[in-house]
């Protein structure tokens, strides 16, 4: 969910969010249907603005809409046919970034992004499956559902409550201290309402032992796990950097994660550009990949060669510099020029979609030759066709070269290729992998620790049910 943070309920929502307090929603049209609820938005009135969609995926639909009496708020609405209607006050300019979340089969978020499927709950999206193109699915172990039924002892008094109004909310205001009883008195509401779900299928909160206190990061362990310093980190935090998931909760005006979100948040680091770069760095002083500091060094005895072995030019740079370590160093400087501009001598624009035509196609060449050789062989076992997937020589030393010149954007094609190969050829990602890195184990040169490393960041990761 990103940043998007909602700021009330609704009063006609069938799943409050603990903690927020509830305004009154009733001037807006929620039971005539979504187009109806777009269609405040869209008044001509300056700056207001709605849209809803259909569900195809869960079924249902959602739909935002500014506030018609408070345009700096908005309101976002989902409606699934059998879990229910969540009605949520938002900043207005945040409404399209949860309206576009709701667009898949997620129906609910708590606890900084923990989100629910009607089943199963998940941890916050952060690692990139290329194949499924979309955040991993990571579940959240051992969580139970909370409900409004399992909150609502007898204890709260909905008279000690209120209802406020969107005209004087105040978004800095804090939360009530007395949420049960908040909670009893929207009960009493949704109750009076026809049609409306039993509160024990009313979902408030998630619980799972990955929020409990002593699963909690402060900043500086956080950091620490994501390599960086606790300064960095609250930098990317205040300049709200997408990349930093939300905290699961604040303590004493701190914000805390939880430490499978924080390990999920160093893992997406790894896997992304910067990290893997990183990971394949050569080590030196420049930070250069092995494939770039090989060039560096071929081109530095190449000009070195030119500058000092010819003594006709030579000759030009002893009448300044009588000393071969200062023709070293600009010999060293010139390679790393050649080095850093690779991108320039080979763009990977061009080579990232030869390779992953290349890969294809050798791969479209090992099905055909096997579903031709099981029409001429009687009595063989069945295989699948793409058992003997194989890459021709030229092809897999390109591929390594590609790998250790340009890691990043191999890394975003071999991901295309996984996906092109399950979509075709109902290729399994992992034997994709499989098959890429045994043609490099046989034909390239990468080492086998830089190799077994850049594949574990690509390896989808198979989940764990609890």
């Amino acid at each position: 969910m990103g940043h998007v943070r909602p700021l009330a309920n609704g009063l006609r929502t069938d799943h409050p969010v603990p903690g927020l307090p509830f305004v009154d929603d009733s001037h807006l049209p929620l039971d005539e249907g979504p187009e109806a609820i777009e269609a405040v938005g869209r008044h001509e009135a300056s700056g207001m603005w709605g849209r809803f969609d259909l569900n195809r995926q869960s079924g249902g639909w959602h739909a935002f809409t500014t506030d018609p009496l408070q345009h700096t708020l908005g309101w976002s609405v989902r409606y699934h046919p059998e879990h229910g209607r969540t009605v949520l006050l938002m900043s207005d300019e945040e409404t399209p970034s949860l309206h576009s979340d709701w667009a898949g089969d997620k129906l609910l978020f708590r606890a900084g992004g923990y989100w629910w499927d009607g089943t199963t709950w998940y941890r916050p999206g952060q690692v990139w499956d290329p194949v499924e193109q979309d955040y991993e699915r990571r579940k959240s172990r051992a969580s139970v559902t909370v409900s409004a039924a399992d909150m609502l002892d007898g204890r709260a008094d909905p008279d000690n409550a209120y209802i406020g109004k969107v005209t004087t909310f105040d978004r800095e205001e804090a939360a009530p201290d007395n949420w049960l009883d908040h909670l009893a008195l929207w009960a009493r509401h949704h109750q009076e309402q026809d049609g409306a779900l039993p509160l024990d299928k009313c979902v408030v909160d998630v619980a799972s032992p990955e929020l409990t206190g002593g699963q909690l990061l402060g900043v500086p362990e956080m950091a620490e796990l994501g390599g960086i310093t606790a300064s960095t980190l609250r930098a990317y935090i205040s300049r709200r950097n997408s990349e930093v998931p939300q905290p699961q909760a604040t303590v004493g005006g701190r914000d805390q994660w939880a430490r499978a979100v924080a390990d999920d948040w160093a893992e997406a680091r790894q896997r992304s550009h910067e990290g893997i770069r990183a990971t394949m760095s050569a080590g030196d002083r420049d930070n250069l990949t092995p494939g770039a500091a090989a060039v560096r060094e071929r081109f530095a005895a190449d000009f070195h060669s030119t500058l000092w072995g010819r003594p006709d030019v030579r000759k030009r740079w002893v009448l300044r510099q009588r000393n071969e370590a200062s023709v070293r160093e600009i010999s060293d400087a010139l390679a790393w020029s050649v080095a850093a501009s690779l991108d320039r001598i080979l763009p990977t624009d061009i080579l990232g979609p030869t390779v992953e035509g290349t890969i294809l196609n050798d791969f479209a060449e090992s099905i055909e030759l096997h579903e031709h050789g099981k029409s001429t062989r009687k009595g063989t076992r069945k295989e699948p066709s793409w058992y003997h997937l194989s890459l021709t020589i030229p092809v897999s030393k390109m591929l390594d070269w590609y790998i250790r010149h340009h890691p990043s954007s191999a890394y975003w094609y071999i991901g295309e290729i996984m996906r092109e190969a399950r979509n075709r050829w109902d290729v399994p990602p992992q034997e994709t992998l499989r098959t890429l890195r045994q043609a490099l184990s046989l034909d390239g040169e990468l080492s086998a620790e830089a190799r077994d490393t850049y594949f574990a960041l690509l390896s989808p990761r198979e989940d764990i049910d609890d």
